[in-house]
């Protein structure tokens, strides 16, 4: 059964951090690139970080220099690390492969707020 889990996230104030953690099941997870998405209620899934099966990243330009993804082949996981949170990186956080998709996670909230 394919199932993405992902975890972490909660409320923060400015400057803050977080780390979330996507876990996969039921895919060849380490042939796979993978992708974290953020998504505001009523807006489309943007991807704010993207990290291939050989580790090689990438980051949209709202989060570069403060987001780091990670992965770890042998747990079936991919990590973000947030830092230097704004309150505009409010969002529902998910993972999925960006090439090719499987169902989605629930997702994971993070609040940046006071």
């Amino acid at each position: 059964q394919v199932q993405l889990v992902e975890s972490g996230g909660g409320l923060v104030q400015p400057g803050g951090s977080l780390t979330l953690s996507c876990v996969a099941s039921g895919i060849d997870f380490g042939s796979r690139t993978m992708a974290w998405y953020r998504q505001i209620p009523e807006q489309e899934r943007v991807v704010v970080a993207m990290i291939n099966k050989d580790g090689g990243s990438g980051y949209s330009d709202s989060v570069r220099g403060r987001f780091t993804v990670s992965r770890d082949n042998a747990k079936s996981a991919v990590y973000l690390q947030m830092n230097n949170l704004r309150p505009e990186d409010t969002a529902v956080y998910l993972c999925n492969d960006p090439v090719r998709p499987v169902a989605w996670g629930q997702g994971t909230q993070v609040t940046v707020s006071t």
